[in-house]
């Protein structure tokens, strides 16, 4: 019994208790949860992002030359429709469709040997008209001296009087019918009235043309200079007269320079000047009708052509520009985003004014050292605060030198 209960002492005090190992496991277990717990808890934060990156520039400050802007068409400066002024048939053609042809060229020929015969018959006449006046004035010399003689009467005398100034008479008659002969044969030569270019032939060789009527051959169209015609209204009229404090004859005498672009060309590279505006106004539209003159030496502007016009109102007038892609519009107008000093989004509402190429010119609503977003418009919320980048001068183009037909302003409606 003592052996057994020896024996059971000493086994239970050489074996150790199991529970507190089993609670530093649960410790360790427990520790490793609270760790992964708040690991899970740190990545699930929400740090809000930094306000984005615009770019931002200072409006350019330069002079401008304002300009009005104009749409019209434009006009042969010549127009002639070729008829026949003489009866007979159409002989011969001497042009192609289409042709440029010099003043004086021969065009078309009707039938002159009918007028070659008539204008001999006129000739033969005055031939014999003049024979007759010489007989008269001999007879009429050879009486007169007879009635000196007592050797005729004077009633003799009297009649080859009578008989000379006749035959004068005659070959005046004469030679008047052969000027008009031989101004019909020359009417049998159609010609040009001056450099231009005809259009097609609206008859044939071998009609008969002129009888009774003068039959229209073709058309001829002086095209260099080159007619423009286009419409000011009232309003611009008005403003251009108030500025200048001159009537428009005077201002159109002074030769203003005009420029011209067509509907494919780029800009207004045709240069001319205003020559003409009508003495009143259209009662209907309330606009006065103008009219310019450009050169077009190689026949490139063709009667007809829809034209974009500009004229110039003021020069080197100083002016805040912005690069147009930075101007926005909603229903209350044109507008700019404005960086503030607290890097906070602003709109402002502007007015625009003329188009130097790339930028706009800000007639009202900006002031020359205000910063204004030219990139990343679709990331600047008014009323948010933005991270602003000023635009370098490397990237910054220069801005233009004003040049003629450089800028834009356009007129009212």
């Amino acid at each position: 019994m003592q052996r057994r209960g020896e024996a059971g002492t000493g086994a239970g005090q050489g074996r150790p208790s199991p529970r507190p190992r089993n609670r530093a496991r649960a410790a360790m277990i427990t520790l490793a949860i609270l760790m992964a717990s708040a690991a899970c808890g740190d990545r699930s934060t929400f740090v809000p992002p930094p306000p984005p990156k615009v770019t931002v520039s200072q409006p350019v400050k330069q002079p401008v030359t304002d300009y009005l802007e104009f749409t019209g068409n434009t006009q042969a400066i010549n127009t002639v429709q070729l008829k026949a002024r003489v009866e007979g048939y159409l002989e011969k053609v001497f042009f192609k469709d289409g042709d440029r042809v010099k003043k004086g060229q021969l065009l078309l020929l009707i039938q002159p040997n009918t007028y070659e015969a008539k204008l001999k018959q006129a000739e033969a006449e005055i031939l014999s008209q003049k024979a007759k006046l010489f007989h008269a004035q001999t007879e009429y010399v050879r009486f007169t001296k007879l009635v000196t003689q007592k050797a005729a009467a004077q009633t003799d005398v009297d009649n080859w009087l009578y008989q000379r100034d006749a035959a004068q008479a005659a070959v005046m008659s004469a030679e008047a019918q052969r000027d008009l002969a031989r101004l019909n044969l020359s009417y049998t030569k159609v010609t040009s009235p001056f450099d231009g270019r005809i259009g097609r032939r609206l008859k044939d060789p071998g009609n008969l043309v002129g009888a009774g009527e003068a039959t229209l051959l073709a058309d001829v169209d002086q095209i260099d200079p080159l007619y423009v015609y286009f419409t000011i209204n009232e309003r611009d009229l008005l403003d251009i007269t108030k500025e200048t404090k001159e009537s428009v004859d005077v201002v159109i005498r002074k030769d203003i320079p005009l420029y011209l672009g067509l509907t494919n060309e780029e800009g207004y590279p045709h240069k001319g000047y205003l020559d003409f505006a009508s003495i009143s106004l259209n009662a209907t539209t309330g606009t006065l009708t103008l009219r310019g003159v450009f050169p077009n030496p190689q026949g490139m502007m063709l009667p007809g052509l829809f034209a974009r016009l500009r004229v110039p109102v003021t020069h080197d007038k100083s002016a805040l520009l912005v690069p147009t892609v930075a101007i926005g519009f909603d229903q209350l107008g044109p507008y700019l985003l404005m960086v503030d000093d607290k890097n906070g989004v602003q709109r402002r509402g502007v007015k625009l004014g003329p188009e130097v190429k790339d930028l706009t010119v800000i007639a009202e609503g900006l002031q020359e050292q205000e910063w204004v977003i030219t990139n990343g418009l679709l990331l600047a919320i008014p009323g948010k605060q933005v991270t602003p980048v000023k635009a370098s001068a490397s990237n910054s183009e220069p801005p233009p030198a004003p040049a003629p037909g450089g800028q834009l302003k356009k007129a009212a409606p």
